[in-house]
Protein backbone atom coordinates (compact mmCIF):
# COMPACT_ATOMS: atom_id res chain seq x y z
CA UNK A 1 0.00 0.00 0.00
CA UNK A 2 1.27 3.46 -0.85
CA UNK A 3 0.03 6.93 -0.12
CA UNK A 4 -0.76 9.69 -2.52
CA UNK A 5 -0.84 13.42 -2.10
CA UNK A 6 -4.29 14.97 -1.86
CA UNK A 7 -5.38 18.53 -1.24
CA UNK A 8 -6.76 18.82 2.29
CA UNK A 9 -9.50 21.06 0.86
CA UNK A 10 -10.79 18.10 -1.18
CA UNK A 11 -11.37 15.91 1.89
CA UNK A 12 -14.63 15.72 3.84
CA UNK A 13 -14.39 15.43 7.61
CA UNK A 14 -17.09 13.31 9.26
CA UNK A 15 -16.27 14.06 12.90
CA UNK A 16 -15.89 17.17 15.00
CA UNK A 17 -12.45 17.86 16.43
CA UNK A 18 -11.19 18.83 19.86
CA UNK A 19 -9.40 22.23 19.69
CA UNK A 20 -6.98 21.19 22.45
CA UNK A 21 -6.05 18.03 20.54
CA UNK A 22 -5.53 20.07 17.37
CA UNK A 23 -3.07 22.28 19.28
CA UNK A 24 -1.17 19.21 20.55
CA UNK A 25 -0.97 17.63 17.08
CA UNK A 26 0.02 20.99 15.56
CA UNK A 27 2.85 21.29 18.07
CA UNK A 28 4.07 17.78 17.33
CA UNK A 29 4.05 18.32 13.57
CA UNK A 30 5.72 21.75 13.79
CA UNK A 31 8.40 20.42 16.15
CA UNK A 32 9.17 17.54 13.79
CA UNK A 33 8.91 19.78 10.73
CA UNK A 34 7.68 16.71 8.91
CA UNK A 35 4.47 14.81 8.15
CA UNK A 36 4.93 11.20 9.24
CA UNK A 37 1.46 9.59 9.31
CA UNK A 38 -0.86 9.55 6.28
CA UNK A 39 -4.54 10.34 6.72
CA UNK A 40 -6.90 7.43 5.97
CA UNK A 41 -9.43 8.48 3.32
CA UNK A 42 -12.40 6.57 1.90
CA UNK A 43 -11.42 6.30 -1.75
CA UNK A 44 -14.80 6.66 -3.48
CA UNK A 45 -16.19 9.60 -1.49
CA UNK A 46 -13.02 11.24 -0.12
CA UNK A 47 -14.17 11.44 3.48
CA UNK A 48 -11.73 11.11 6.34
CA UNK A 49 -11.76 7.75 8.07
CA UNK A 50 -8.89 8.48 10.46
CA UNK A 51 -6.95 11.70 10.84
CA UNK A 52 -9.50 14.46 11.52
CA UNK A 53 -7.12 16.34 13.82
CA UNK A 54 -4.26 16.04 11.32
CA UNK A 55 -6.59 17.35 8.60
CA UNK A 56 -7.44 20.35 10.80
CA UNK A 57 -3.71 20.97 11.29
CA UNK A 58 -3.08 20.77 7.54
CA UNK A 59 -5.83 23.31 6.89
CA UNK A 60 -4.54 25.61 9.66
CA UNK A 61 -1.03 25.47 8.18
CA UNK A 62 -2.34 26.12 4.67
CA UNK A 63 -0.75 22.98 3.25
CA UNK A 64 -1.39 22.35 -0.42
CA UNK A 65 -1.10 18.57 -0.10
CA UNK A 66 -1.08 15.88 2.57
CA UNK A 67 -0.08 12.23 2.43
CA UNK A 68 -3.26 10.15 2.30
CA UNK A 69 -4.05 6.47 2.00
CA UNK A 70 -7.08 5.75 -0.17
CA UNK A 71 -8.96 2.78 1.28
CA UNK A 72 -12.45 1.32 1.46
CA UNK A 73 -14.40 -0.77 3.94
CA UNK A 74 -12.95 -3.99 2.58
CA UNK A 75 -9.62 -2.81 4.05
CA UNK A 76 -10.82 -0.92 7.12
CA UNK A 77 -13.02 -1.96 10.02
CA UNK A 78 -15.23 0.60 11.74
CA UNK A 79 -16.82 0.56 15.16
CA UNK A 80 -18.11 3.06 17.70
CA UNK A 81 -15.91 4.29 20.51
CA UNK A 82 -18.94 4.22 22.85
CA UNK A 83 -20.66 0.94 23.69
CA UNK A 84 -24.16 2.44 23.36
CA UNK A 85 -23.70 3.39 19.68
CA UNK A 86 -23.62 1.43 16.45
CA UNK A 87 -21.64 2.82 13.55
CA UNK A 88 -21.78 1.37 10.04
CA UNK A 89 -20.11 2.38 6.79
CA UNK A 90 -23.53 3.33 5.37
CA UNK A 91 -24.14 5.68 8.30
CA UNK A 92 -20.77 7.32 7.72
CA UNK A 93 -21.47 7.73 3.98
CA UNK A 94 -24.80 9.38 4.85
CA UNK A 95 -23.12 11.73 7.32
CA UNK A 96 -20.45 12.69 4.77
CA UNK A 97 -23.06 13.42 2.10
CA UNK A 98 -25.16 15.51 4.50
CA UNK A 99 -22.33 17.80 5.55
CA UNK A 100 -23.05 17.07 9.20
CA UNK A 101 -20.42 15.62 11.54
CA UNK A 102 -20.39 13.08 14.31
CA UNK A 103 -19.22 14.28 17.72
CA UNK A 104 -15.49 13.97 18.36
CA UNK A 105 -14.27 10.38 18.82
CA UNK A 106 -17.47 8.68 17.60
CA UNK A 107 -16.00 6.38 14.96
CA UNK A 108 -12.99 4.15 15.34
CA UNK A 109 -11.42 2.97 12.10
CA UNK A 110 -8.78 0.27 12.22
CA UNK A 111 -6.54 -0.80 9.39
CA UNK A 112 -4.60 -4.01 9.81
CA UNK A 113 -2.30 -3.54 6.84
CA UNK A 114 1.10 -1.94 6.85
CA UNK A 115 1.31 1.82 6.71
CA UNK A 116 3.67 3.07 4.02
CA UNK A 117 6.78 4.88 5.12
CA UNK A 118 5.89 8.55 5.28
CA UNK A 119 8.37 11.32 6.02
CA UNK A 120 7.63 14.49 4.08
CA UNK A 121 8.83 17.98 4.98
CA UNK A 122 6.22 20.62 5.74
CA UNK A 123 7.92 22.88 3.23
CA UNK A 124 7.28 20.33 0.47
CA UNK A 125 3.62 20.03 1.54
CA UNK A 126 3.20 23.81 1.50
CA UNK A 127 4.36 24.01 -2.12
CA UNK A 128 3.42 20.66 -3.63
CA UNK A 129 0.88 20.84 -6.43
CA UNK A 130 -1.77 18.15 -6.54
CA UNK A 131 -1.92 17.56 -10.28
CA UNK A 132 -4.64 14.98 -10.64
CA UNK A 133 -7.76 15.40 -8.56
CA UNK A 134 -9.29 12.15 -7.44
CA UNK A 135 -12.69 11.46 -8.94
CA UNK A 136 -15.29 10.58 -6.36
CA UNK A 137 -18.52 8.69 -6.67
CA UNK A 138 -21.37 7.54 -4.48
CA UNK A 139 -20.11 3.98 -4.86
CA UNK A 140 -19.86 1.98 -1.67
CA UNK A 141 -17.54 -0.92 -1.02
CA UNK A 142 -19.35 -4.11 -0.52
Amino acid sequence: MTYRFLSPRDLTPTEETDPNRIDVVLGQILTAGRWTVPILVEKSALFVMDGHHRLAVALRLGLEAIPSMLLDYRDVRVEAWRADETITPDLIFEMAKSGRKFPVKTTRHTYSGDFPECDVSLDELRHRTVRQPVEISDRRAG
